[in-house]
């Protein structure tokens, strides 16, 4: 058989493709407007209403702006509730440059921590070259903000807000990446002169150094402590005075953080089901107390819990690969948004696994689900979502999901011990399988 694609190969997909009008006319579509535009179906709105039978109310929609911040944001909206029920507020935004100070500093000091780990890997082997690779990006997981939350709590957007690279954060990350390259390659030429780990420790200290100041030229100084003052929804003067940021996360939010796990739905056969899974060199506190750590359940376990969770008023943090088959800007995550399928003529046939073993997708953004609307039965038809992209996008910033979405391009998601069944609490205590760095559940929500 030949390898290589022949001149008479050419013409016959040339004929092919100028033998059908619908090809023409999709190329004309495509070639004036994007694939997107030219794939998006008209029907959507009409097949996915903006109504649910259950609903959670939220604060306004919040913007992450020009950076990979969405899970401290969407961890920030569940959270921000229970200080707006205790101060009886009307609205309210938690500090989301605060936690990406503190997330800044700690990867830094994680990822030095790590090149001293691997410090006898060749540079250009596999796990080194992967750490290299994006050492100090804004992506994260559940598990890294309930560590950064442990250690240093939180604040009022007021009292450390946005600046111009917290809300655009690409130039920092681009010098930071550099100085922590070099600092690893420091590192590596200590070592090979002959200096050991407590010496290379007492250098990445000095190197730490750097990388705070970098941190406030370019955010600012995180409070240590703080007053906060504001009026609640009946007018009433509120004042917080000389509080630590911890103290305020425990006062004001009041979260057991030992008590909220996440879940995942990986269908690949090397995950089963039932089982816990940790991701070597995922992580982003040293020495932290809150490892990476998730359960793998089947989807209608994810569903149920999410049902249940909304029932009792609670909004559901979750990680999903918001790219697929979506509509930013009419705000619909749903199976019938675009139709490329229709538009190019073939199938996008992979299965939800598939796409997990190939490359295909992964978890890549979080939001907050804040409604379902349900059948007679019980089952879920479509869910209402609250994103961080500003109130331009959606239904005011709002997405409505069908289920269909739900169970294909969702991964994770967030909730407290009291709702998982016995045999599953008993599941999750156990000793979890390390994964590759690489695997697709260590990709992180931006």
């Amino acid at each position: 058989m030949k390898k290589e694609i022949t001149m008479s190969d050419l013409a016959v997909f040339d004929h092919a493709f100028a033998g059908k009008h619908a090809n023409l006319v999709a190329m004309n579509a495509v070639t004036s407007s994007g694939v997107n535009q030219a794939a998006k179906n008209v029907y959507a709105p009409r097949n996915n209403h903006n109504a649910f039978s259950v609903e959670v109310d939220a604060g306004k929609v919040c913007n992450q702006k020009q950076s990979g911040r969405c899970w401290m944001f969407a961890s920030y909206n569940v959270m921000r509730l229970q200080v707006m029920e205790k101060l009886n507020l009307e609205d309210f935004e938690l500090s989301q440059s605060y936690p990406l100070f503190w997330d800044k500093l700690e990867k830094s000091n994680y990822f030095l921590e790590n090149m001293i780990a691997t410090i006898d890997e060749p540079v250009d082997g596999r796990v080194v070259s992967y750490l290299l690779r994006d050492p100090i990006g804004d992506g994260g997981q559940w598990d890294m903000f309930r560590s950064l939350t442990a250690k240093y709590g939180v604040v009022p957007k007021d009292v450390m807000p946005e600046t111009a690279v917290s809300s655009m954060t690409r130039e920092m990350n681009s010098y930071l990446t550099k100085k922590l390259r070099e600092y690893a390659s420091v590192l590596r030429r200590r070592h090979e002169s002959g200096e050991g780990v407590e010496e290379l420790r007492a250098a990445k200290d000095e190197m730490m150094k750097t990388i705070y100041r970098i941190l406030c030229i370019c955010l600012g100084q995180p409070p240590m402590r703080f007053t906060w003052e504001t009026r609640d929804k009946d007018n009433n003067f509120v004042r917080v005075s000389g509080i630590t940021p911890q103290e305020f996360f425990e006062q004001y939010v009041g979260w057991d953080l030992d008590d909220y796990v996440t879940v995942i739905n990986a269908p690949t056969a090397d995950k089963p089901f039932g089982k816990t899974y940790t991701v070597q060199y995922l992580g982003n506190v040293a020495g932290g107390r809150y490892p990476v750590k998730y359960l793998n359940l089947h989807m209608d376990e994810l569903r149920d819990i999410t049902i249940r969770m909304l029932k009792d008023n609670h909004p559901v943090w979750f990680g999903s690969d918001v790219g697929q088959f979506s509509d930013r800007k009419g705000g619909y995550l749903t199976m019938d948004a675009l139709q490329p399928g229709l538009l190019f003529d073939t199938v996008f046939g992979m299965t939800k696994a598939d796409r997990l073993n190939y490359g295909d997708s992964m978890m890549t953004h979080a939001m907050v689900i804040t409604g379902v609307d349900l059948d007679e039965e019980g089952r879920a038809i479509r869910w209402k979502v609250e994103n961080s992209w500003g109130d331009e996008v959606g239904h005011k910033g709002y997405f409505i999901m069908d289920d269909a979405w739900f169970g294909e391009f969702s991964y994770q998601i967030l909730l407290h011990r009291r709702y998982l069944t016995k045999e599953q609490a008993e599941a999750f205590d156990q000793e979890p399988v390390v994964l590759k760095p690489w695997d697709p559940m260590g990709s992180l929500a931006l």
